[in-house]
């Protein structure tokens, strides 16, 4: 099996709370950002940006996050403040995918979005292509305006993902994947 064919057959999510430092250096996120750029994009438009969250602005983040938590939640305990503080310094580096998808004369939103999704999966195969490992993920913060105007998302920007990106503290384990059979058909022409 050629080598590209074997990692994407090997690539894994791992947890941020599974991920260890030390975190890619500079030159090596300028090589993750720069692979994450080359996806598909109709008209050239460049329909995500990335913010790049290292190092203390992980915690600066997570006051963001813990703030419009305690403001929705004025109950909320010690313990839950502090895991809402700390989402995104459970991993040594985050990187958020921002969607800039917006009206346009010819290019649909919907290719647009599809665009900032497959950057942010080519920056979680980058990753692991570079011996990181990393996880995808939103949760309810990514569709909080209060957090997303404190990371200086434009109005019409919206989160594509947050990838956490480490070294995994141990070998990853696989999941059942979903079989063939039950995802695949194959047109034939004729009406079924």
């Amino acid at each position: 099996m050629p080598d590209a064919l074997q990692l994407l057959t090997t690539r894994r999510s791992v947890k941020p709370m599974e991920l260890v430092g030390p975190a890619p250096c500079g030159s090596e996120i300028d090589t993750l950002l720069t692979i994450a750029s080359r996806v598909p994009d109709h008209g050239k438009l460049s329909p995500w940006r990335f913010i790049v969250i290292e190092g203390d602005a992980r915690l600066t983040a997570g006051e963001a996050i813990a703030a419009a938590f305690s403001a929705d939640r004025p109950d909320a305990t010690a313990e839950q403040l502090a895991f809402e503080r700390n989402r995104l310094a459970r991993a040594p580096l985050v990187i958020a995918v921002v969607s800039r998808a917006a009206p346009h004369a010819k290019i649909p939103e919907w290719e647009q979005l599809m665009s900032a999704g497959a950057a942010t999966m080519s920056l979680v195969q980058a990753a692991h292509a570079m011996g990181f490992a990393a996880s995808w993920l939103t949760e309810w913060y990514a569709y909080d305006r209060r957090v997303l105007d404190a990371l200086g998302l434009a109005a019409h920007e919206r989160i594509a993902g947050f990838v956490h990106i480490g070294r995994p503290a141990r070998p990853p384990e696989d999941r059942e994947r979903p079989k063939l059979a039950d995802i695949v058909t194959r047109y034939t022409g004729r009406n079924a």
